[in-house]
Order: structure tokens, then C-alpha cells, then sequence
């Protein structure tokens, strides 16, 4: 390969300072432009590691026009960075060996024009999993929750490295964390699936079918850890960085343990003693957000069967603070796409996005 790994928000940067700086102010001295790293996987998160290397990493830059400027000057901006812009960044190439985004490596070229990876974009159709609109024009309900957390957690993990156009500030600002009674719908929706299924680990391993228990429990945790992420106000990234992301969050130091010990536990009985303690701390932590009235941190039987669940109904109570009609008109506790598919195949394709909005529509 011939060069080093160096994190790629680092190599964006120094390609921003170092390359499309100076030639933007050289041949386009009075254009008005943003850049950003804000795109993109792993590097724009900051968990890329040198076995990134092998695809859609190196030096990248998006440079962000106005609808005008960039039908004007798009192609223009592209063509004169192939020749202008250094042939490394930090040692490592800014030549590409492809023209597609995620196939693409760093490869050496010792002449002519470099084939880089500086993209030039229409600031009024920002792109948000794959749908262009530019939130500072306004977001609704169901842009919120039909965008997956990923995608938002991309947009403010990034860096903007200059912002002419002062629109991709607001529009990180804008995007920060969800409004708070869209937070409260996702809050009581995943308190809601909670108890849906807790009494059923116990009940599984109850009639010998230890499998299910633990297929169970590592479902209740996945949901107990985005409950986390939604408290702490934290957006969850895809599964593969989901688990090094909540390692991150200030209640793992807590929980982390007995999540693991639920996990490793060989019966149903350990495990609910885990699972138990869990969902005590989780009834801690909704009760220091003051946004309910404090409610039962104990576990308690599910009716009269011997397995123990939340004993709070911290789902209602949540609900009872939503104000906003257009919230109250949504199918109670459905909660956002992420909790509806994990399927990069639906969340992540725009003609599939248009069905999810008509999924929530068709249930008010």
C-alpha cells in the first residue's frame, strides 16, 4: 500500500487547509462556499482503524455551493482540483484508484491530474439518507422520525471546515437532538417495547427453552441500550459501532457490567437478576430527567406469574406530556424507523422512505 493510516476527519482537514483552501481562493477568489467532512462511515463517527484502509476511506472534502453556483460552477471546482491539489495529505495519496465513493482506495500517481475525492453539492438539497432538503427550511414530525439515528449521528459526529454559504452551521443546530416532544414520543415508545417483552424471558426459560430466553434478553438489551442513548440525548449509530458508541455514554460505566452478566448468565433465573437490576437504573435515570413525576425504580411480578418486570408505567406517564396535536395523531408508541427495521434495505432507500410516511399517516 505504501503509506500509513492516519484517521480520516484528520485527512480531511489537512486536504481542506492544505489543498481546497488554496486553490478555491486562487481560482475562485469571490465564490461563496462551505466545506465539511459530514458524509460518509466510520471516519466522519471517528472509528476508523487501520483496517478501514480496505475501502471508502482517504482524504475527502465536500464542498457546498448554492443552487446557482453549483449549476455554474460544480464541474469547474472538480476539474480544477485535479490539478491543483497536492499528490499527498499527511503521506497518504490523494488519488483514487475509483471513481465509486465506497470502493475507492488512496493510490499512488507520480503525474497528471488525480482522480480526488473533493465533491461539490447543492447546499438546498443537503442530503439526509439519501433525500435532499435543507432542514433549515423547516423539518416536520415525520422527517424526524422516518430519518434514521445513524444518519443524524453522521451530521453531528462531522466537522465543517468553513462556512461561506452560513447554512451548514444552523443546519447542524437544527439537527443537534430531536425536539423535545418527538423525544418524549421516542422515550415512551421504547419504555413501551420494554414491556412488552420482558415478562416473556423468563416465561421462555420457564418451560426449558433457555435459547429463547436469551434470544429474549439480548433483544430486551439492544432495546434497554438505545433507551440510553435516547436519555443521555445521544443519537445511536448502525450496529456495527452501536455497542463501542454506548461504551461511550455515561451510564455504561454502570451498566455495562450487568448487561454483560445478563448476557454470559447460564439460566433465566441469573439472568432476570441481571436484567432486573438493569431496569432498575434505567427507572433512576428516567426519574433524574424530571420529566415525569418519579416513578417505581423495584421490579415486580408480571400478574400473578413469577416473572419480574418495570413496575412503572413510564410509558403512559411520558405520553401524558406530549402537547403537540400532530404527535398525538401518530400510532401510539410505534416510535421512530430505527425501532421499526434494522434493514439497511428500507431505512436507507428513498422510495422506500415515502412508504414509511405513508405507514404513519395510514394509522392516525
Amino acid at each position: 500500500m505504501g503509506y500509513e493510516f492516519v484517521k480520516g476527519m484528520v485527512l480531511a482537514e489537512r486536504l481542506y487547509h492544505e489543498g481546497v483552501k488554496p486553490a478555491m481562493a486562487q481560482h475562485f477568489p469571490e465564490l461563496r462556499y462551505s466545506a465539511a467532512r459530514l458524509r460518509g462511515g466510520s471516519d466522519v463517527l471517528g472509528y476508523d482503524t487501520p483496517i478501514s484502509m480496505d475501502h471508502g476511506w482517504g482524504p475527502v472534502v465536500e464542498v457546498y455551493l448554492s443552487a446557482a453556483d453549483y449549476m455554474k460552477y460544480a464541474n469547474e471546482i472538480v476539474e480544477v482540483m485535479r490539478h491543483n491539489l497536492p499528490r499527498e495529505i499527511a503521506g497518504v495519496p490523494t488519488n483514487f484508484d475509483s471513481t465509486s465513493h465506497q470502493e475507492a482506495k488512496p493510490k499512488r500517481l507520480e503525474r497528471g491530474p488525480v482522480e480526488h475525492r473533493v465533491a461539490c453539492h447543492n447546499i438546498d438539497t443537503f442530503v439526509i439518507s439519501y433525500r435532499s432538503f435543507n432542514p433549515n427550511d423547516g423539518m416536520t414530525v415525520l422527517d424526524w422520525l422516518t430519518i434514521p439515528q445513524q444518519n443524524l449521528r453522521l451530521i453531528r459526529s462531522g466537522r465543517v471546515f468553513h462556512d461561506g454559504l452560513e447554512e451548514l452551521k444552523p443546519i447542524r443546530e437544527k439537527l443537534h437532538y430531536y425536539p423535545d416532544e418527538v423525544w418524549y414520543y421516542l422515550l415512551s415508545a421504547q419504555w413501551e417495547h420494554i414491556g412488552q417483552e420482558s415478562p416473556f424471558m423468563g416465561r421462555c426459560g420457564d418451560v426449558g427453552d433457555e435459547l429463547g430466553s436469551r434470544v429474549l434478553a439480548a433483544r430486551l438489551i439492544h432495546y434497554m441500550m438505545d433507551l440510553c442513548f435516547l436519555m443521555e440525548r445521544q443519537y445511536a449509530p448502525y450496529s456495527k459501532w452501536f455497542g463501542t458508541a454506548f461504551c461511550e455514554l455515561r451510564c455504561a460505566a454502570h451498566l455495562k457490567p450487568i448487561l454483560q452478566s445478563a448476557l454470559d448468565a447460564r439460566t433465566w433465573q441469573e439472568r432476570e437478576k441481571h436484567m432486573s437490576q438493569a431496569y432498575g437504573h434505567l427507572a433512576e435515570m428516567h426519574n433524574t430527567l424530571g420529566i415525569t413525576g418519579p416513578l417505581p425504580t423495584n421490579v415486580g411480578r408480571f400478574y400473578t406469574r413469577p416473572y419480574l418486570v418495570p413496575e412503572g408505567d413510564f410509558a403512559g406517564a411520558i405520553c401524558e406530556k406530549i402537547t403537540s396535536e400532530e404527535i398525538k395523531r401518530l400510532p401510539s408508541y410505534v416510535g421512530s424507523v430505527d425501532l421499526l427495521t434494522n434493514l439497511v434495505c428500507v431505512r436507507d432507500w428513498p422510495d422506500r422512505r415515502a412508504r414509511l410516511v405513508g405507514m404513519y399517516a395510514a394509522a392516525e
